[in-house]
Formats: C-alpha cells, structure tokens, sequence
C-alpha cells in the first residue's frame, strides 16, 4: 500500500488559516440523504449523524466530493462509482465547488487543500476496508480489488498537489507507470 507520506507532509504544511467552524455532517454523500419522492432535487433528511462534528464547512464539502465520478474520470474510479453523479445534469466537481461557494459565500485561499484531504480521508477508508478482507475479517467480494483503489487515490493526490514524480518512495514508484497506463494519463 501506498504510504501517502507526502500526501500527509503537503496537507501538513498546507492547512488553511482562513478556515471557519460549523456543525459538519463528516459523512455526506448522496446515500445518506433522503430525496424527496415527488421532487427528488429536493433533500427531506440526512441520516447517518454518527460522526458529525464541529469543523471546517469545507472539510464535507472536499470530502463529499472524494467520492463523486464523472463519466470523464478513469476506469478504476468509474468501475468503483457508487453514487449517481454520473448522470445527465449533475455538476462536475469544479461546478459543484462553485455552486457551494456562491451560496455560502466562503472564499478558501487554498481549494486544492480540502481536495486532497478528501481523497486522503477516502484512502483511509479504503484501507480500512482492504485491510478487514485481506485478514479475512470480511468476505465480501466487493472489496477484493480495493488496493487498486488506494493506489489511485493516491496518485490522483499527487497530481493534485503537484507530484508528479515521487524519487523518495520506491513503492509508490513502481506502481505509477502501471496506473498512468490504467488512469489513461
């Protein structure tokens, strides 16, 4: 697995001093929202409240949009795809950054921060989950292929932050000239 070492080093460095606090959800995405049965743009209830907090607005904003998949995403994220954001007249991730902007009327300095923290939360997760079905704590099928996962989160990281070549980590190394070829960049 991927150490994400310099993932951690730039979020480290990189955290906002603009931020502001609020109850946040820390958990949102499209399958912990009820939808309105006669107007399914309109959201009537948000469940799951376990790990909700107070924190950055912008940290569920840049972690909701982890899991988003567009059509123009690679393989690995679209075969991965589990909510609907796919589909004919949803927003792109910069779209939906700038809707939420204009209404909440926020003005982060630094985007690319809660991007990354996002993908780095997902990963994290991710892990969690391989790590239960590679020790046979789980056997759900679904999970089986979740390091590919993990290694494209990471390398898509990366390009968000700018790395596109990683010297320092051997690991990570040999598997970006597999990915590049899967990721079809």
């Amino acid at each position: 697995m991927p150490s994400f070492k310099f993932v951690r080093k730039w979020l480290n460095e990189n955290i906002p001093d603009d931020s502001t606090s609020c109850v946040i959800h820390n958990d949102w995405r499209f399958d912990n929202v009820i939808l309105d049965p006669n107007d399914p743009t309109q959201v009537i209830g948000v469940l799951d409240w376990e790990m909700a907090t107070i924190g950055d607005p912008l940290m569920d904003l840049g972690s909701a949009l982890a899991y988003w998949v567009k059509d123009t995403d690679n393989q690995i994220f679209k075969s991965t795809r589990r909510q609907p954001t796919h589909l004919k007249g949803m927003f792109n991730r910069k779209e939906v950054v700038e809707y939420y902007l204009e209404k909440t009327g926020l003005k982060p300095e630094n985007w690319a921060f809660y991007e990354v923290f996002g993908i780095f939360r997902l990963a994290v997760i991710a892990q969690q989950i391989y790590y239960r079905y590679y020790h046979k704590q789980t056997d759900n099928p679904a999970f089986k292929d979740f390091w590919i996962v993990i290694h494209a989160l990471h390398i898509r990281a990366l390009k968000l932050i700018g790395l596109q070549k990683i010297e320092a980590n051997e690991v990570a190394q040999k598997y970006i000239e597999k990915f590049k070829e899967i990721l079809g960049k």
